[in-house]
């Protein structure tokens, strides 16, 4: 599937099954007035306890990368409506996730829709935070390159 920005889906599901990647996760720069959103996990959470995030999360069995960013997106922020894609932004990091696999995360660059921002249970809090301002977070560098990455896109 190729998006309506010219972001082909079905060549990042093909990317990571060559690279022998066993799991996917998707992620979002979700932003505005050039400042990113920024999660604070749970202190109690069994993965990166208490750390900062974008918001992201696994993909699950048969969707693709959209489907789940977008469901993913309504867990985690509450979001609603139509997803608003940054054109040509997305960028990737490999990791090995809390239970030993290779995994993939593919972080897409979203505009925020001015909704409220509704937690799930998995994180206690959130701010938005300009790319410059990185020093006074947390995340990990993983997550400052992807956020410097769309801050240079």
């Amino acid at each position: 599937m190729t998006t309506s920005s010219g972001m082909d889906v079905q060549q990042l599901h093909a990317d990571a099954e060559r690279d022998d990647i066993a799991e996917l996760v998707v992620g979002a720069v979700v932003h505005t007035g050039g400042q990113v959103l920024i999660l604070r996990r749970s202190a109690d959470d069994a993965f990166m306890a208490g750390i900062e995030e974008l918001p992201s999360g696994g993909v699950e069995p048969g969707e693709d990368l959209l489907t789940a960013l977008e469901r993913e997106l309504a867990e985690e922020i509450g979001g609603t409506g139509p997803l608003h894609i940054d054109p040509g932004f997305v960028t990737h990091f490999d990791y090995v996730s809390g239970s030993g696999r290779k995994s993939r995360q593919y972080t897409f660059g979203v505009a925020h829709n001015d909704g409220p921002i509704v937690l799930s249970t998995e994180h206690t809090g959130y701010r938005w935070l300009h790319p410059t301002d990185l020093a006074d977070s947390d995340v990990t560098p993983e997550t400052a390159q992807t956020i410097r990455a769309w801050a240079a896109s």
